[in-house]
């Protein structure tokens, strides 16, 4: 696909007169070197925003960061064990320093899909064991560089997914675009703020409650009231 991209764009800029592409071709030259020359997986070159810029337009599947699953037998995942670990890790710690390493059980994992909380509970301490489906969840979202934010109200909570660096206004567009749109101001405790206090008002009267602008970079956690204007005039919120 790269070869065929690079052929096409050959012909438009170098011999052709689209010199706007030509920095596109220089990046793609570098990603062909990365690649090919030195055959080795995208994600391990050194890339400024420009370049970025263009990785994300052609979606190179070595781009992408890796997590290796390792899918055990229910009896091999339970006493921990298994002849290929090892080797495994030993490969991945040598070609892919870093990457998650995470072994699993598909048919232990489907044992607790419909279990009642108590009941999975038991499951577990009975196999002195615990559901790798957490760690799963948790070393995706940081390969990805995903976070979660919380709003909450009387009879429900919400957790929404964004970037790690996204801000305030960008976070409430998360929910609905004229929360982005007339944007005043985000209500901001952290969720270990509030687990330590117990509730909304001992967090405020802690002082860990804060009132945070446009340019406030939401963190993992953080548990926020937005408040915007539509445009029409009225102030209104959303908890």
């Amino acid at each position: 696909m790269l070869n065929a991209v690079l052929e096409k764009m050959e012909r438009t800029v170098l011999r052709g007169s689209d010199k706007k592409s030509k920095p596109e071709y220089d990046i793609l030259c570098k990603i062909k070197g990365i690649l090919i020359d030195e055959t080795k997986h995208i994600r391990f070159g050194d890339w400024n925003i420009n370049e970025i810029e263009i990785l994300n337009k052609h979606l190179f599947l070595t781009s992408k960061p890796m997590i290796y699953l390792v899918n055990l037998s229910e009896k091999d995942y339970l006493r921990k064990k298994n002849k290929w670990l090892l080797k495994l890790k030993e490969w991945i710690d040598k070609n892919d320093p870093g990457a998650a390493f995470i072994p699993f059980s598909g048919i232990f994992e489907t044992q607790l899909v419909d279990l009642e909380p108590e009941d999975k509970k038991k499951f577990l301490e009975d196999h002195n064991a615990q559901s790798a489906l957490d760690k799963i969840i948790v070393q995706g979202y940081k390969a990805l560089q995903l976070q979660y934010f919380f709003t909450a109200g009387h009879d429900e909570v919400k957790a929404w997914t964004i970037q790690k660096g996204t801000k305030a206004p960008q976070a409430a567009g998360r929910i609905h675009t004229d929360f982005e749109k007339g944007f005043i101001m985000a209500e901001v405790m952290k969720f270990d703020d509030f687990k330590e206090e117990g509730s909304e008002p001992a967090v405020k009267a802690a002082g860990k409650y804060r009132q945070q602008g446009r340019n406030y970079v939401v963190e993992d956690g953080d548990i926020i009231l937005f408040k915007f204007n539509p445009g029409g005039g009225k102030d209104t919120k959303k908890k």
